[in-house]
């Protein structure tokens, strides 16, 4: 995380957690994580920086799209200690998880069209779907929806 210089604005866990979206648990949490920093106050209470709230954005950003809480601490790593992080590594960042974002879309759009097909029609016809396993052929090939890319 950037080293703290005298003109950073902090902020206390509920105002952080309100114009993030977050509950003030979640930021606690990331804590424990150490995907965020707090520092205490005098009377040993949290504060956050502001530019937190970029980084939290980052993180629900990420989660929304599948990523998980380990790798999203993994790029946060990469941030620079001293400063504040530049677009250019945001920019990083982005072009590192763009092959697993793709192939995340593709699933996801494979899965959305053949969803109905396979679970939705409600024929109830093992004969005559197309993505029925009868006596169990795929399940040699390991678990979960094998059928889908």
């Amino acid at each position: 995380m950037p080293q703290v210089h005298e003109g950073v604005v902090w902020l206390k866990p509920g105002e952080i957690a309100e114009r993030a979206g977050v509950a003030v648990s979640t930021l606690h949490y990331y804590e424990s994580m150490d995907l965020i920093r707090s520092r205490r106050t005098a009377g040993n209470r949290r504060e956050y920086r502001r530019d937190t709230l970029r980084v939290l954005a980052f993180i629900r950003a990420s989660q929304r799209v599948g990523v998980s809480l380990d790798r999203i601490k993994d790029a946060l790593d990469q941030l620079p200690e001293q400063g504040l992080p530049t677009k250019k590594d945001w920019a990083r960042i982005s072009r590192e998880w763009r092959d697993d974002l793709n192939d995340r879309i593709a699933y996801l759009t494979a899965l959305r069209d053949n969803f109905s097909n396979c679970i939705g029609c409600g024929c109830l016809s093992l004969k005559s779907c197309p993505y029925s396993n009868p006596d169990d052929i795929l399940g040699a090939d390991g678990q979960g929806a094998l059928r889908f890319p």
